[in-house]
């Protein structure tokens, strides 16, 4: 199992200069990968503080294409429905030739009333039309330059079009698919390049999506092996022996004993995210002790021994 980490993307803590300094330590220590997250705007007066102060995910990444050289670049998730698919199939390109074809996209379906109000996107039917997008983007980024593009669907309706330049990678940056229900397991195993599961995801039942997937896959003429599965590890450092200690919380030693069982489910990739952590992300939480917190967690997590 790969292991990634999550740059700070929400809080005090969320600068550049800082999600700089996190990434190049972390392709010091031999990290995978680096990921940050979507939140465009919250509700005024939102109680939960979670996603406070979240910086646009796809200019974070780009951004930190410059300052990186190896670590895969990922965004957990972007929400599809606040796109044109020609808008996103243009970023997305864009963004993986920034990166040196080193970028992930995830994408999900968005849960927030108030951001789906405010970009004037309906929720309903969020399924049937994320299924459509996939299509627009495969045919957007398929074939070779110059060559026509079209899309013709209830939802979308592109035209005979070119778009250029196509993405780096053959077919596109690798999809990554969010979401818990059976519907949305069964259209990641049928559509997409994998899975990424939830900073809510219980743990321990990983392993019942993963399986959901790959079953879709094999019903759809895939094969299930060339399927990545992502897990977002939402950890929390706290003090150890917990009686009733949840996975993923507790002391560095006991987290990175978690992974294994995380692992023997089925995940290929799990990266490390503090982002979900009040103690780091709090608004009241100086950023240069979220960040002392966050060198301790990138030692402790990290992959390799770190070269002297």
């Amino acid at each position: 199992m790969q292991i990634g980490f999550s740059v700070p993307v929400t809080g005090a803590w969320a600068t550049p200069a800082n999600q700089v300094e996190i990434a190049q330590r972390a392709e010091e220590l031999g990290y995978h990968s680096l990921w940050t997250l979507q939140r465009l705007l919250n509700p005024a007066g939102a109680a939960d503080q979670t996603y406070r102060e979240v910086p646009d995910p796809l200019v974070t990444l780009a951004y930190l294409a410059g300052f990186t050289r190896r670590a895969r670049l990922g965004v957990a998730v972007l929400n599809l429905p606040f796109y044109p698919p020609p808008i996103l199939a243009k970023q997305a390109a864009t963004l993986d030739h920034v990166t040196a074809g080193r970028f992930d996209l995830g994408l999900g379906l968005g849960w927030m009333p108030a951001e789906f109000a405010a970009v004037g996107a309906p929720m309903e039917r969020r399924g049937a039309r994320a299924e459509e997008f996939l299509g627009a983007l495969r045919a957007l980024w398929g074939g070779g330059p110059g060559d026509a593009s079209e899309y013709h669907g209830e939802f979308y309706d592109i035209p005979p079009v070119t778009m250029d330049p196509r993405p780096l990678q053959p077919g596109g940056p690798p999809i990554l698919l969010g979401g818990a229900s059976e519907g949305a397991l069964r259209r990641a195993g049928r559509l997409a390049d994998g899975w990424v599961s939830a900073s809510r995801a219980d743990p321990t039942t990983l392993g019942r999506s993963i399986e959901i997937v790959r079953g879709a896959a094999e019903q759809a003429g895939r094969d299930p092996a060339t399927l990545r599965f992502v897990c977002r590890a939402a950890v929390r450092v706290r003090p150890g022996g917990q009686p009733d200690r949840r996975p993923l919380t507790g002391t560095h030693e006991e987290i990175r004993s978690d992974f294994e069982a995380i692992a023997a489910q089925g995940v290929t990739e799990l990266f490390v995210d503090l982002n979900f952590d009040p103690e780091l992300s709090a608004p009241d939480t100086a950023a240069t002790e979220a960040m002392r917190r966050t060198h301790e967690s990138l030692n402790a997590f990290a992959p390799i021994t770190p070269s002297m």
